[in-house]
């Protein structure tokens, strides 16, 4: 049964642009309304995210009328009915209404059509196929308003076949559920994604990476992780065993040290215990070799990491790891401590950067050569045994102790 009612709210519509890009597509025999996300989240009361637009105008006539306006306009893919018209410096995705004509997962052959009730049904879940006029009323053919309500992510139609056209559906299912949802994920989509799990196995690595990033940074994204854990999802996104009390530290002891909610920091406390983890992870997700790298960087002897190495011990990490990594470092070995998010010890320790700034190592190559040490690889050891000494020493900056420092590494360096 279709429902329909008028937005109490629907002055982000008739704003600008998003009142100019409905306008320049609704009208003259064709409809356009706002779709996914955005609609969405206006009913639920957020902000709304990219705002997406749904026609019944096919991509040639929103490219004319986009000229005829004076507007660029691009074909991000028009091939799949969908222009991007970008208006007072904002785009907006413009795509033509669609319909199944056969569905055998991404590659499925559409159709274009002008029925807002089929292009609705061929959506993944009822939250996501609401659409809302410009003089904000909104349609909803399959349930979504009452789902979400209820705060309950439910596939459209049979959940098996919604799955079968996408695998990917599987992991938007439990992203959707960590991001919105309360309780228990919906029985009968729980149960498709089980049966069909083997299918995340045909996805590309990357894909099956942004999605497990947006969902560990999800409000309910542990007690969701604690359900694709029980299903066996995790060990096989993953390829091990999940941390899942490390992982529910995490955003405890994020919020402690007011630092922002990290997917990749996330990432680390859920699937690595030493190194080796790291790699397995930057393979098996294909991560980028930033991410990669803090993942190395948050596993190597986080186990010596804690309140007890003391002030200097404190400041010689930061200075050799800088203030990010330290940070990672230091949360990923607070979530394994003994001591919970409240610990004041551990809260110091992570929110060194905020009260210290490491200062720069002022001696150089030439310092020691002036004092007789050669050209080669011994420059170089006793310029690192220097850089040591520096910071035992507590980073002083003064000329007389860096002149000891200095006269001290070129002794032990001739001798060598």
């Amino acid at each position: 049964m279709t429902e329909t009612f008028r937005l109490p709210d629907a002055a982000w519509i008739a704003a600008a642009p998003v009142a100019r890009a409905l306008a320049l597509i609704d009208g003259g025999g064709e409809e356009a309304r706002v779709v996914g996300g955005a609609a969405r989240n206006a009913l639920m009361g957020l902000p709304p995210s990219d705002i997406d637009i749904a026609t019944t105008a096919v991509p040639d006539e929103v490219m004319r009328r986009a000229a005829a306006a004076g507007l660029k306009a691009v074909p991000t893919g028009v091939e799949h009915g969908t222009v991007t018209l970008v208006v007072d410096g904002r785009p907006f995705e413009i795509t033509t209404l669609r319909e199944d004509v056969e569905t055998f997962g991404r590659k499925a052959k559409v159709a274009f059509g002008r029925d807002w009730k089929l292009d609705a049904e061929r959506r993944d879940f009822t939250m996501n196929a609401l659409s809302i006029t410009r003089d904000g009323v909104v349609h909803d053919y399959v349930g979504g308003v009452a789902d979400l309500n209820a705060r309950r992510v439910r596939f459209i139609g049979d959940p098996a076949r919604r799955i079968a056209e996408d695998y990917l559906r599987i992991l938007r299912f439990f992203r959707f559920h960590a991001c919105y949802a309360h309780g228990a994920p919906d029985a009968a989509g729980l149960h498709a994604c089980i049966v069909a799990r083997d299918g995340l196995r045909m996805l590309s690595r990357e894909r099956v990476r942004a999605e497990l990033m947006k969902l560990l940074t999800a409000p309910f994204a542990v007690p969701t992780l604690a359900v694709m854990a029980e299903t066996g999802f995790i060990e096989l996104l993953l390829g091990g065993v999940p941390l899942l009390a490390s992982c529910a530290n995490m955003v405890k002891v994020e919020a402690a040290a007011a630092v922002a909610p990290d997917p990749v920091r996330r990432l680390a406390a859920l699937g690595t215990l030493i190194v080796e983890d790291a790699d397995r992870l930057w393979h098996k997700l294909r991560l980028f070799n930033v991410e990669h790298e803090r993942l190395t960087s948050m596993a190597d002897r986080w186990w010596r990491t804690s309140p007890t190495i003391g002030a200097g011990g404190a400041r010689a990490l930061l200075y050799r790891l800088g203030p990010a990594h330290y940070v990672d470092r230091v949360l990923l070995a607070w979530t394994r401590s003994p001591h919970g998010a409240a610990d004041p010890a551990w809260h110091d320790l992570a929110t060194l950067p905020s009260r210290w700034t490491a200062p720069r190592f002022t001696l150089q190559a030439a310092d020691l050569m002036s004092r007789g040490v050669a050209r080669g690889p011994a420059l170089g050891v006793a310029l690192h045994a220097a850089e040591d000494a520096w910071i035992a020493a507590g980073f002083p900056l003064d000329k007389a102790a860096l002149d000891t420092i200095a006269d001290g590494a070129a002794a032990r360096a001739r001798v060598l």
